[in-house]
C-alpha cells in the first residue's frame, strides 16, 4: 500500500484526533439543530414534537459532507420564503456524512426526506431499498442533479512543487491525499478522473488504455499518506498541513481559497464532469407528512436565488440561466469527459470497484 514516512505518519495521526473534532462535532449542532450521523433518534423525536404544532414542519436532510457550507446558506432562506408563501415555519435537522457512509445509513433506517449526495450511484441504493421511484432520473429536467464541479489538484501557496497535471502526482516526494472510495462518493469521482484521466491520455499517446490508467492510478496511490472517510474530511487534514497535494472538488478549493486561505488550484487538462444527484425520500416524506415541503425544497435548490449561492460556494450551477451567468468563474477544461464516457456508472463500477477491480488490484499492489 502507500509508503508513508514516520514524521508524516505521526502528523497524520495526530490529525485525526484533532478532525475528529473540527469535522464530526460541527455535523452535531447547528442554528438549524444539525445532526451527526448517528442522530436519527433524535431528528425522529424533534419530529415528533414538531407535529403537534400546525404551523411547523419539520424536515430531515441526510446530505454527503461537502455540502454542508452551501445549504448552510440556503436553508434558512427557504424557510424565510417557505414561510412567506405558506405561513408555515420550517425546522430542518441535518445529517452530514460521506456520501456512501449517508447513503447506507438512509437506506439502513435513517429516516431522511430529502437526500443530497455525491453520485447517483449513492442514489441507487436508496432505490434498491424501495425508499424512491425507479424514474427518479426522469422525474425533472435535470435528470436528478443539483450542482456539478469536476476533480481538480489543490497544493500550498504558490504551489511549490510546480504541480501541473495528474502525472505531477507520481514524482518522488510528492505526498498525496484523497478520500477513501469504499465509504466516499466525492473519492470513487477523484479515482474516476484520474483513472479517466489515463485513458485519455493512453489515446492522445497511441498507448493501451486501460494499463496505461491503470499504472497512472498505482503510481499515484504509491505516495498516498492517507485515505479519510469523506471530501471534508481529506479537505480538513490537508488545511491542517498534512500532505503537499490532495485531490478534490474544485469547489472545496475555491471556498477554501474565498475564506483567504492560501491554496493553489490546478485545473489538470483531462478531468471529470462531477454531478451531484438530489431526491425527495419518498417513503420517508409520506411517512412524516412532509412531501409538499420537501418536494418544494428540492424544486428550490435548482432556482436561480439557490443556485447562485451553490456557485458562490463554488459549485457549478445546474440551472442554464445561472450557467450562463457564471461562465467566466468556471471555464471547461480542454479535456473534460463524462462519465458515460467512461462506459457510464454500471460500467465503472463493474471495471473499477468490483471484488477483483482496478482499484481492489491497486490496493494489493497488483500490476
Amino acid at each position: 500500500m502507500s509508503r508513508i514516512k514516520t514524521r508524516d505518519r505521526l502528523t497524520a495521526m495526530m490529525a485525526v484526533f484533532i478532525l475528529s473534532l473540527l469535522v464530526v462535532l460541527p455535523g452535531c449542532s447547528s442554528e438549524s439543530g444539525g445532526q451527526d450521523g448517528n442522530g436519527t433518534e433524535r431528528a425522529l423525536a424533534m419530529k415528533q414534537i414538531s407535529a403537534s404544532d400546525k404551523d411547523t414542519v419539520t424536515i430531515v436532510i441526510g446530505a454527503y459532507s461537502v455540502v454542508k457550507d452551501a445549504l448552510g446558506r440556503i436553508l434558512p432562506q427557504f424557510a424565510a420564503d417557505w414561510e412567506a408563501k405558506t405561513g408555515k415555519k420550517v425546522v430542518f435537522q441535518e445529517s452530514y456524512e460521506a456520501s456512501g457512509t449517508q447513503a447506507r445509513a438512509i437506506a439502513g433506517g435513517m429516516e431522511a426526506d430529502v437526500a443530497l449526495l455525491a453520485m447517483e450511484g449513492d442514489i441507487d441504493k436508496l432505490e434498491r431499498a424501495k425508499l424512491i421511484n425507479s424514474d427518479w432520473k426522469q422525474q425533472d429536467a435535470y435528470q436528478g442533479m443539483v450542482t456539478r464541479s469536476v476533480a481538480v489538484i489543490g497544493t500550498r501557496k504558490g504551489n511549490p512543487l510546480g504541480i501541473r497535471d495528474w502525472t505531477d502526482l507520481t514524482r518522488e516526494g510528492v505526498n498525496v491525499l484523497y478520500p477513501n472510495p469504499k465509504t466516499s462518493g466525492g473519492a470513487q469521482w477523484d479515482i474516476n478522473a484520474i483513472y479517466g484521466a489515463g485513458l485519455k491520455m493512453a489515446a492522445e499517446q497511441g498507448n493501451d488504455g486501460p494499463p496505461f490508467a491503470k499504472q497512472l492510478l498505482m503510481r499515484i496511490h504509491h505516495n498516498v499518506l492517507s485515505m479519510d472517510k469523506s471530501g471534508r474530511a481529506s479537505m480538513a487534514a490537508f488545511e491542517y498541513g498534512v500532505g503537499d497535494a490532495i485531490v478534490t472538488y474544485e469547489n472545496e478549493i475555491l471556498s477554501r481559497k474565498r475564506e483567504g486561505v492560501a491554496y493553489e488550484m490546478v485545473l489538470p487538462k483531462h478531468t471529470i464532469l462531477i454531478e451531484n444527484p438530489v431526491v425527495v425520500v419518498r417513503k420517508y416524506a409520506r411517512k412524516h407528512q412532509v412531501e409538499e415541503a420537501a418536494e418544494a425544497l428540492v424544486d428550490y435548490l435548482r432556482e436561480p436565488k439557490a443556485q447562485r449561492m451553490f456557485a458562490e460556494a463554488g459549485f457549478r450551477p445546474v440551472n442554464e440561466q445561472v450557467a450562463k451567468e457564471t461562465i467566466k468563474a468556471y471555464p471547461v477544461p480542454d479535456g473534460l469527459f463524462h462519465i458515460d464516457d467512461m462506459g457510464g456508472w454500471d460500467e465503472v463500477r463493474e471495471k473499477l470497484y468490483s471484488n477483483r477491480g482496478v482499484w481492489y488490484q491497486v490496493l494489493a499492489g497488483i500490476e
